[in-house]
């Protein structure tokens, strides 16, 4: 909804960032004083932020952790972006869920990394801990953590690391040491 100041500059609402304001109350020459153009002033810093999290989101998948950063770097008030935020989400344009998905597709791309090494790194970025193991559980059904743990293994076996370096390796990058001594056990360790 496009609101026209008295003074001409004319902005967007969403009438759902509206609470003290009813829809049916915006009418040619209304008249908002105090806390009521205060809440369309709010308003439209809603829905600018909506906008420039759209945009970040038509370019890739988005988690809210990041989104909230990349908002506040714009200049953006944690008020209005939580809100815009909050909005998104309710609209499934947003998902924490769906994102850690997405992001553990694209880091199995190029990182050999177990169960306990992804969730922190989904943690870290600020995912529920319910939607890292709904999103891992799912990962791990399509994605052998065995043969994620013997690729890891097998490239330091082919740069010469010793076992020691090896062990360090595959525990520092999640996999359980239950894992490592199962792969060890399949492939041997070649000296």
């Amino acid at each position: 909804m496009e609101i026209t100041t008295v003074s001409g500059p004319s902005f967007f609402i969403r009438t759902v960032y509206l609470s003290l304001i009813q829809p049916e109350e915006i009418v040619d020459s209304a008249e908002f004083l105090e806390d009521k153009e205060e809440e369309l002033v709010d308003a439209g810093l809603c829905f600018a932020v909506e906008q420039k999290a759209l945009d970040y989101l038509n370019r890739s998948e988005q988690y809210r952790m990041g989104l909230t950063a990349k908002l506040t770097a714009k200049g953006f008030s944690k008020f209005h972006i939580n809100k815009a935020l909050d909005y998104l989400e309710g609209k499934k344009y947003l998902d924490d869920r769906r994102f850690a998905g997405v992001w553990l597709r694209n880091r199995a791309i190029t990182h050999a990394e177990g169960r306990t090494k992804l969730a922190m790194e989904l943690a870290s970025r600020g995912i529920d801990k319910a939607y890292i193991k709904e999103a891992l559980d799912e990962f791990f059904e399509e994605n052998s953590e065995e043969e994620i743990c013997v690729r890891a293994y097998k490239k330091c076996v082919k740069i010469k690391k010793d076992e020691d370096k090896i062990n360090s390796y595959l525990i520092k990058n999640g996999f359980s040491i239950k894992l490592i001594q199962k792969v060890r056990d399949d492939y041997g360790f070649e000296k």
